[in-house]
């Protein structure tokens, strides 16, 4: 059956199937050239059952491998044919919105599975700022460090910082953009996360660095308490939960002073609302989702905050993810020295996978600007652009 399966899907590049039997089949004639050895017939099963989890899965276990060609290919072959239509609702079904259900103890459990891994190991792939988020690629020949560079700046420009501004980084991880920012624009910075690793890092580097204006939190964004200029949050709004999508924004506006700017950063779905993969959830971001525009911007309607540019990154993120993943085969030796094979296992699988849903399926970034009143900021878009 999947063979007949493969054969009516695979119309945009080649697939070399290896079965565990020495059964070999070629789908496909031109393009994106990836193979597919299958060392277990229980895994053939296994994906065929529940092929979004147990592909996963069944590479972690050792049950597959792609062979010369690399995992890279064999998912962007996947993907770009097995387009997911997963069941997309309006309103979220109640046992995901369990899932989701971030509340404050909750969340910093969550955020602990995935960021308290040992710093050393994202220095290993990684640019040299430590960015953990989409890089910016206005000119795709741009190394990862001129990326995420582009993308400090890009922020900035949309905050409008003025000398002296009090700014508060939602999510600051290891303080990349708090630095930029204090440096850069002569204004204090104030950054939260719920890592306790990212926190001790961030704290190292603001001695190394000797950043006076900047200091960092153990904080939730809803127990945080102060008026800022300034918000800006990038790659934390994914870790919310729609359960409290609402909660977030309504915070934002009350920390925010009548004439400030805040700038969220967040991946989000071009499509209408949908499920998060149940590999992605188990395995790297529990209790994470990823929103819909629409699910955004009704949240941000109960906030009484307006909404002044909505922008969106397509491709950026996959260029990113595949800079990650070069960078992390360059040194999965020293990496699984420090994890684990398992570790790197699902890390490649997971850099690589979702690289492929950038390139080929809904996913994008959204950057939306707000404010609480007219004149925060200009009625055109063309002061980003200035130099």
């Amino acid at each position: 059956m999947y063979i007949d399966l493969l054969k009516k899907h695979i119309k945009n590049g080649i697939l070399h199937l290896h079965l565990p039997n020495g059964g070999e089949y070629t789908f496909g004639q031109q393009g994106v050239e990836a193979h597919w050895n299958i060392k277990d017939e229980d895994a053939i099963r296994s994906i065929a059952k529940d092929w979004e989890f147990e592909l996963g899965e069944t590479y972690i276990r050792g049950q597959w491998d792609a062979g010369s060609t690399g995992l890279r290919n064999l998912l962007a072959v996947l993907r770009e044919n097995f387009t997911s239509y997963r069941l997309n609702r309006w309103l979220l079904p109640f046992g995901e919105a369990l899932k989701e259900w971030n509340k404050i103890k909750r969340s910093y459990s969550n955020v602990s599975h995935h960021y308290d891994v040992p710093a050393p190991v994202f220095r290993k792939f990684l640019d040299d700022e430590m960015y953990y988020s989409c890089a910016y690629f206005p000119q795709e020949s741009l190394t990862l460090e001129q990326a995420q560079q582009a993308k400090a700046h890009h922020i900035a420009s949309k905050l409008l910082i003025k000398p002296g501004n009090r700014i508060l980084d939602i999510g600051c991880g290891w303080g990349s953009l708090a630095f930029h920012l204090a440096k850069h624009y002569d204004c204090e910075v104030v950054g939260i996360t719920l890592s306790k690793e990212q926190l001790a890092v961030a704290r190292r580097e603001q001695e190394i660095r000797g950043a006076r204006n900047v200091r960092f939190e153990l904080s939730d964004y809803r127990e945080h308490k102060g008026s800022y200029n300034r918000i800006v949050s990038v790659g934390m709004f994914e870790h919310v939960g729609r359960p409290f999508y609402e909660t977030y924004f309504g915070q934002v506006r009350d920390l925010l002073r009548q004439d400030g700017v805040a700038l969220i950063h967040t991946i989000g779905r071009s499509g209408p609302p949908g499920l998060t993969n149940p590999w992605i959830r188990k395995h790297i971001f529990p209790g994470g989702s990823t929103p819909a525009l629409s699910e955004i911007t009704r949240a941000i309607e109960h906030s009484r905050l307006q909404v002044n540019d909505i922008e969106v990154w397509r491709l950026h993120y996959a260029n990113t993810l595949r800079s990650w993943y070069d960078r992390f085969q360059q040194n999965r030796d020293a990496i699984s020295g420090l994890m684990n094979e398992e570790f790197c296992r699902m890390w490649e699988f997971y850099l690589s996978a979702c690289e492929a849903a950038f390139r080929y399926s809904d996913l994008v970034v959204y950057q939306v600007q707000l404010a609480k009143q007219h004149g925060s900021v200009p009625v055109s878009r063309d002061y980003l652009y200035r130099g």
